[in-house]
């Protein structure tokens, strides 16, 4: 099974599907090849390897649809997946979301996905492991990782669909600590770039030299807040996210009360869901449907342009497939912020009294619909007066309704950033951002 092509397994496994009962159905096989080198006190901790071989299946009968993931050793695991899937159909009621597959229609191969550096630096990632070390020289300990991959990614359904691809993967981030204050950067990219990783780490030291000193608390309240792209690609991971039409029908997004075409943004703000960009991690020819992917505004000069669309969602809104279909749900591949104009230089010299947030974690929702969220400031953050950076802070959280800070957006950055990491995925090309009158409230922990 693992030397057989990807696509030719998920043709099998459909086949298999349609053979045991089901009247439709949808492989979609993934295979990849990992090392991860992980760092900790500034050395080398341990440097993994791994091969992994995932399989999604869609299954339907009589409009009942399951969905299942599975990490199968062999054919017969699948097979015997199916028989159990096809005995618990004959209990479940017709899905209301049901559509059939589509019809297969011309994808377009998307050239560049697979970097041959990164495959040759999966064999011995010491040299970039190495790079971003001593380009971390200024920190007295770092934390961090650097993970490379190669995948095969194929889909095969009952309609006649069958399509392949492979590509590459890199993701590095560094945690900086000098003394008792850090910085972290992140990156993520199809392509390897000796300059981008350190990048990662001169930023992440740099950020941690920043933040020495006292750090002091802010009083809860309305700042200006200049937010990295670590920050903008965590909170436009949850645009992308309720941009997905089944969010929408399931009343889990702030799109949940509006239609496109709608002003849900600062004029300044466009965010576009970028699958046809070579050099994005998540970029993709095809969906897991089989139709062509396409890059699309999700939200351009502060309207909502787009719904990401299966064929499922679709059929409920009248509208057409966008090709940014999962196993069920429709989701981002790839999101991009367009560029501004602005230097980040500029931006704080607006801030007349703010805050500079350069990581965060622990993002939660209280309110989908609404909007109503929290996320953590981590390492270095920066209280600001009339345009100075006065001292570092500590125990900051944004607390605020996500449609008001995309709303609030005055200045945003000329510079993008690739960021990825497990607080941004999928991955975002992001920018600096400056947000006017946004809620600060102290962890309760």
């Amino acid at each position: 099974m693992m030397r057989e092509p990807v696509s030719e397994v998920a043709e099998k496994l459909v086949g298999e599907a349609l053979r045991r009962g089901f009247e439709e159905a949808a492989a979609i096989v993934v295979r990849r090849e990992s090392t991860m080198v992980k760092f900790a006190n500034s050395e080398v901790s341990v440097v993994q390897r791994w091969s992994s071989l995932t399989v999604g299946l869609y299954l339907a009968k009589g409009g009942r649809i399951l969905t299942t993931e599975v990490h199968p050793t062999g054919l017969e695991q699948v097979g015997a997946l199916i028989d159990r899937a096809l005995a618990a159909a004959e209990q479940a009621k017709p899905s209301f979301i049901y559509a059939p597959l589509p019809e297969p229609e011309r994808v377009e191969p998307l050239p560049g996905l697979v970097d041959s550096a990164v495959v040759e630096a999966m064999a011995d990632p010491s040299p970039l492991a190495e790079l971003m070390l001593s380009s971390a020289s200024g920190a007295e300990r770092v934390a961090g990782a650097l993970t490379l991959s190669y995948t095969e990614r194929g889909v095969a359904t009952s309609k006649g669909a069958k399509l392949e691809e492979a590509s590459t993967g890199l993701e590095a981030y560094l945690r900086a600590f000098v003394g008792e204050s850090s910085g972290q950067w992140a990156h993520g990219s199809r392509r390897l770039s000796r300059d981008a990783i350190r990048r990662v780490a001169e930023t992440a030291v740099q950020l941690a030299e920043m933040a020495k000193g006292r750090p002091v608390d802010v009083e809860p309240g309305a700042y200006d807040v200049v937010l990295s792209p670590m920050v903008v690609g965590n909170l436009v991971n949850l645009v992308g996210m309720m941009a997905s039409a089944m969010s929408v029908l399931m009343g889990t997004s702030i799109f949940a009360r509006v239609e496109p075409g709608a002003k849900v943004a600062s004029e300044k703000l466009s965010i576009y869901d970028d699958p046809r960009n070579p050099e994005l991690l998540g970029s993709a020819s095809f969906d897991d449907e089989g139709l062509p992917t396409s890059s699309k505004p999700v939200i351009e000069g502060g309207v909502l342009r787009t719904l990401l669309h299966n064929s499922k969602t679709a059929a409920k809104f009248g509208a057409r497939s966008t090709g940014n279909a999962g196993l069920l749900f429709p989701r981002a591949w790839a999101l991009r912020v367009a560029p501004g104009d602005a230097k980040l230089e500029e931006m704080v010299a607006e801030v007349k009294r703010g805050l500079i947030i350069t990581n965060n974690w622990y993002t939660r929702l209280q309110n989908y619909v609404e909007g109503i969220f929290s996320t953590i400031a981590r390492d270095a953050a920066f209280y600001v007066e009339r345009g100075e950076v006065k001292h570092p802070v500590t125990r900051v959280r944004i607390a605020d309704r996500l449609p008001k800070l995309l709303s609030s957006v005055e200045m945003v950055g000329r510079d993008l950033y690739d960021v990825s990491w497990w607080e941004v995925s999928p991955a975002v090309r992001a920018p600096y951002l400056l947000a006017r009158g946004i809620g600060i409230s102290r962890p309760t922990v």
